[in-house]
């Protein structure tokens, strides 16, 4: 049995506030800097994103938070696919792939029109995988992130 078929993914819980931010900052510490933007929605994730009308969801496998990925709200049409992270000792396993599939099916389901993200173009997995699902390139705006050199889209049916 592969771990995809293994790995399930559970929506955000009160309980569940820690992994969101291990997971996070364990590859920005790696890759980047973990910024001031990253902090406040990180160590309150119930209130930055779930509050304001967001989705948070995690992978779990064998009884441990593996992966995380969230949909914040920009508009009612909207959202941000943000703070994907799976932890280092499970990577190239098809985790993102599955957190990916299921925020499609979430915003399908939600009727939300449009998925935005910002990357770094180093991030070349990501960048890859983020294609494979059909987002495409679009102009940046400045001040988002400092790390992000790449805003992408992908229109939801």
């Amino acid at each position: 049995m592969s771990l995809e078929n293994t790995v399930e993914i559970i929506p955000f819980t009160t309980g569940l506030t820690e992994p969101i931010k291990s997971l996070n900052i364990e590859w920005l510490k790696k890759y980047f800097k973990v910024e001031p933007k990253d902090e406040i929605v990180l160590s309150n994730p119930q209130g930055e994103i779930i509050d304001k009308g967001g989705m948070i969801f995690y992978a779990k496998y064998n009884n441990e938070i593996i992966g995380t990925v969230s949909l914040i709200k920009i508009d009612e049409t909207t959202f941000e696919l943000s703070k994907m992270a799976v932890t280092d000792k499970i990577q190239g396993l098809g985790i993102g792939k599955k957190l990916m599939i299921h925020c499609i099916k979430i915003a399908e389901e939600k009727a939300i029109k449009k998925l935005i993200l910002y990357s770094n173009r180093k991030l070349l997995p990501a960048i890859h995988l983020y294609e494979k699902f059909g987002f495409v390139e679009i102009p940046l705006e400045d001040g988002v992130y400092e790390r992000a050199d790449i805003k992408m889209e992908r229109i939801i049916s």
